[in-house]
């Protein structure tokens, strides 16, 4: 798939806000800096379509940017860690989830998974959720470039054989790295897939 346009729609602080007119929607969304902004950039072939930030927990609102006006990416806040209080943390949950589990155009969420980290609960957890609610997912190992081969060949697999304790068969996967633009094709072919299957 080529990108021709990505074009910012707007932010919005709770699902029933989005936008209603039935486009398709892929939704991108990890801990606390994963390197969502940097896929995301370097998916759409826009270095500052989303900001990039090195304080964890930046995101606070559904953003919403119009792809080639046949799809939505929506960017959503980060899970787990952020320098936010409490309350806001909760707030923000109810924000993902009420916008992860109730939207009925959301073709496919995309959970990031940093590579250089061993398998957290927090990622465990939050794609078990999502599976519990039938919700489509596909993961992605972010930050691969960091790492050897064999390296993340380990990490994957370290990171697979705790999500099988839960899963008979693991969503769809795919190895990105930003830094030299690993992964693209085959995530916007993805993409394109799931939208020809609507």
């Amino acid at each position: 798939m080529d990108i021709y346009t990505a074009d910012f729609v707007s932010s919005y602080p709770r699902e029933s806000l989005c936008p209603k007119d039935g486009i398709p929607e892929f939704a991108f969304i990890g801990r606390s800096n994963v390197g969502k902004s940097s896929l995301i950039n370097m998916l759409t072939g826009k270095k500052g379509l989303a900001k990039v930030s090195g304080t964890p927990g930046k995101t606070q609102l559904i953003n919403f940017f119009r792809i080639n006006k046949r799809w939505y990416l929506v960017d959503l806040p980060g899970y787990g860690y952020a320098k936010v209080s409490k309350s806001k943390l909760k707030e923000l949950s109810k924000m993902i989830e009420g916008y992860l589990m109730f939207r009925p155009t959301l073709a496919l969420a995309f959970v990031l998974i940093d590579s250089n980290v061993p398998p957290q609960n927090a990622d465990l957890e939050f794609i078990n959720t999502l599976g519990a609610g039938n919700v489509p997912i596909a993961i992605v190992f972010t930050k691969t470039d960091r790492l050897t081969p064999g390296q993340l060949s380990n990490s994957m697999a370290a990171f697979f054989d705790r999500l099988s304790e839960t899963w008979e068969t693991p969503p769809k996967h795919f190895v990105s790295s930003s830094e030299y633009r690993t992964g693209r094709e085959e995530i916007l072919g993805y993409i394109e897939e799931v939208l020809k299957s609507i």
